[in-house]
């Protein structure tokens, strides 16, 4: 839906306000999002004060393995990812460089998918 790459020093529920928005500009009709525990606080006040959507955080793992609710599917999209030899270390130097290159495999991915 959208790629954005920051620097290490910007934390990802700063930045997720911005793709969050970015979302919401492209698909007008979405409802909600799903996130991940690291999201909680700046993101959640975000997504339900600002923008007035809903926003679903998926609990913490507890002391042994479980399946957390819509996580697998980001997993797996990582690995799939990773799968790419230029995606499987940090090698750009641009960030609009190492989005594009997300773009590039997520179409491959996608490609691979149709046929």
């Amino acid at each position: 839906m959208h790629v954005k790459v920051h620097a290490a020093n910007i934390h990802d529920p700063k930045a997720g306000c911005e793709v969050f928005e970015r979302v919401k500009e492209k698909f007008s009709d979405l409802k909600g999002f799903s996130a991940d525990a690291s999201y909680r606080g700046t993101s959640v006040k975000h997504v339900q004060k600002k923008m007035r959507l809903r926003i679903e955080i998926s609990k913490k793992i507890k002391d042994r393995w479980s399946v957390l609710a819509k996580r697998w599917i980001v997993e797996r999209t990582f690995a799939w990812i990773n799968n790419f030899r230029r995606m499987a270390k940090d090698f750009e130097i641009l960030t609009c460089s190492a989005e594009n290159f997300i773009r590039i495999s997520m179409i491959k991915i996608m490609l691979d998918k149709l046929c």
